[in-house]
């Protein structure tokens, strides 16, 4: 991909956006708008050799002219909240979600994963925080290491815990993943999903690492939905054609109008998050702000009904 989510960690200290007022909706099934993660307008800023945390202030103006109202901000420290609190109420952008990266496989780490994600979370809730997502770090970033037996135990136990302390704030832990997790007959991925309980951890559900992570499989991503489908409380939203990631969300590789379908049997309404990101192969036609204008007037089409 254009860049890693370890350098995305590196280069966000001061990246990190909230909302300044509680949303209109009190549970994601009521969520009335299309959100977007930070992550993806990092990608085009970085092919634009330009710093999205550069000049804060004018990256959040130009995220609104998309015609976006939520954010889905990277958030590391509490410090995040505080600081950027007066340019999301500035914005009026609502914060349904945020994501976090995580260690909870290795005993050092965890215990320190989980006091940082409880202590923000106790200073975002008031700001209308109701999802913390997590994608528990692998081995290495881009490495071909696996976790072992005894790491994975370790980590859905640790993911359990944390899942069953952020309920006590009335917040939702969804689990995500990148392609990592689906090495291995996808044993990562599994095992974090059969030993928590679903009251504690629920699932964003990252179609289009799920799919690549499967060797491009849609068979796999929608094997998956039957098997935890009714754990969705996010989907992040990204498209490849050609099993490249496009420039916008559009027609491609995965059938979004049947997961849409699938979803709506089980009676699962997610908070729907665009992540259309870009890698070195992608188009180079549009910059951020007409991209992502593009994309959400395409999950708007897709998503009719739900937003």
């Amino acid at each position: 991909m254009a860049t890693s989510r370890r350098r995305f960690i590196k280069t966000l200290a001061a990246t990190s956006a909230i909302v300044a007022s509680k949303p209109s909706w009190a549970t994601t099934s009521a969520a009335p708008f299309i959100s977007c993660n930070q992550y993806s307008w990092f990608t085009f800023y970085e092919r634009e050799k330009r710093s999205w945390g550069a000049n804060l202030d004018a990256s959040l103006a130009e995220y609104v002219k998309s015609g976006l109202k939520a954010f889905e901000p990277s958030f590391y420290s509490t410090n995040d909240v505080k600081t950027l609190a007066p340019l999301l109420k500035k914005y009026q952008l609502a914060l349904p979600s945020a994501y976090i990266g995580s260690i909870l496989h290795e005993d050092a780490e965890s215990q320190k994963t989980i006091e940082t994600a409880i202590a923000i979370a106790k200073e975002a809730k008031p700001l209308g925080l109701s999802i913390l997502v997590t994608s528990p770090n692998p081995i290495r970033w881009g490495g071909a290491e696996i976790k072992s037996d005894e790491q994975l135990i370790k980590q859905a136990k640790n993911l359990d815990l944390l899942g069953s302390e952020l309920k006590k704030q009335g917040i939702t832990l969804a689990y995500h993943t990148h392609d990592a997790e689906f090495k291995a007959g996808a044993r990562e991925f599994h095992h974090m999903l059969q030993n928590t309980h679903p009251q504690n951890v629920s699932l964003c559900l990252d179609a289009h690492w799920i799919y690549r992570g499967a060797g491009n499989s849609q068979v796999a991503l929608f094997d998956i939905v039957k098997m935890y489908g009714k754990r969705v409380v996010e989907l992040h939203i990204r498209q490849s054609v050609g099993q490249i990631w496009g420039e916008t969300f559009s027609e491609g590789d995965i059938d979004y109008p049947r997961l849409v379908r699938e979803l709506k049997t089980m009676n699962v309404k997610p908070l729907l998050v665009l992540e259309q990101c870009l890698e070195p192969q992608s188009p180079n036609t549009l910059n951020a702000i007409q991209a992502h204008q593009q994309d959400l007037a395409y999950a708007q089409k897709v998503f009719k009904g739900w937003v």
